[in-house]
């Protein structure tokens, strides 16, 4: 009996110890996300309807509207010249008909907003008093997949079909990003992007550090806010990539240290470090792209972990980047 006894206690303490501490009880959290489909009002109307309808459209989507007529599909605004005949142009255009059939066989909507609403109660138990944006989804043409305005997000969902989408392919995209365009992503990009929106990295210094802790941040902004999500969909990093990292963790580390990369202002450095690529040149070709950002991420959770006294907002806020790594006790 004092055998099992003491195999229960042990048993216990291996749970807790492997517990996530980001699962919280977010079910008393009243999170309303209110998503709306300009794919779905304006890709169903005729050349006719085009003339009576904008106008409506213009003014039902509001700033979004604008933002996908002008950055998204690029043919200006209402008051452009051939304004209409641009966009009855897009809209009969023989790829973006094919997507809109396309579209709803391979983004299941409905589970897209149970996910994304998940999302937004962790965001409103760590930040009760901000605003949840309006989402809007658009089928875009192979443009921006994430956009982000104040209080609204858009995604265009032709840019999740899944990395075996014919189209990706015939457009020449690589596989390293293709990899990353299903419906999984999309949640953890939607949430990455409005925290860079929300929290955006400080001007007054721009050196790699800087870079690798603001990255930092986000990812550990979205451990707190999808806790059940795996890191390779956070990251974008298959398993083997991420099995890389956690095996040359540090190593990685010391080469920087030792080539005194950290504090290097040259943009293509930073570049080499935090932008995604099929992988980090400085290091080897089983590693991913973005290794400096997943370093990031390893500092700034060893920084939380050692100042429980920090919650998640005082994080997101804090810009003194150095000052996080000299109180993170990190080592690799």
């Amino acid at each position: 009996m004092r055998n099992v006894v003491s195999t229960l206690i042990l048993l216990t303490v291996l749970a807790s110890c492997s517990r996530n501490p980001h699962k919280v009880n977010v079910s008393n959290v009243s999170a309303k996300v209110v998503v709306r489909h300009l794919d779905m009002d304006l890709l169903k109307l005729n050349q006719e309807q085009l003339q009576t309808e904008v106008p409506k459209l213009k003014s039902s989507y509001g700033e979004f509207f604008d933002i996908f007529t002008y950055r998204m599909i690029g043919i200006g605004g209402t008051e452009t010249p051939d304004f209409l005949s641009s966009l009855n142009l897009f809209v009969n255009d023989t790829l973006v008909r094919q997507l809109t059939q396309l579209v709803p066989q391979k983004v299941d909507t409905v589970a897209l907003r149970a996910a994304t609403e998940d999302a937004f109660k962790h965001y409103k138990y760590y930040f009760p008093a901000k605003q949840i944006p309006t989402i809007y989804t658009c089928i875009s043409g192979f443009n921006q997949s994430v956009v982000v305005s104040q209080n609204l997000i858009g995604l265009s969902l032709d840019k999740y079909l899944g990395a075996d989408c014919k189209y990706y392919q015939e457009l020449g995209l690589p596989a390293y990003k293709r990899r990353n365009m299903h419906q999984g992503k999309i949640v953890a990009d939607m949430m990455y992007a409005w925290a860079d929106s929300e929290w955006p990295k400080s001007d007054r210094e721009n050196t790699l550090l800087s870079n690798m802790i603001h990255q930092g941040k986000l990812q550990y902004f979205l451990d707190a806010i999808l806790p059940e999500m795996h890191d390779t969909l956070k990251m974008g990093f298959s398993a083997r990539q991420l099995d890389f990292c956690d095996k040359n963790e540090a190593k990685m580390w010391t080469y920087m240290a030792e080539h005194k990369m950290l504090f290097t202002t040259d943009r293509m450095s930073i570049k080499r470090f935090i932008d995604d690529a099929p992988y980090t040149a400085s290091f080897s070709e089983e590693s991913p792209g973005r290794t400096g950002a997943w370093l990031g991420g390893q500092i700034v959770r060893s920084y939380m972990k050692a100042h429980p006294e920090v919650k998640l907002p005082d994080l997101m806020n804090n810009t003194n980047y150095q000052e996080i790594l000299n109180q993170s006790e990190y080592q690799p």
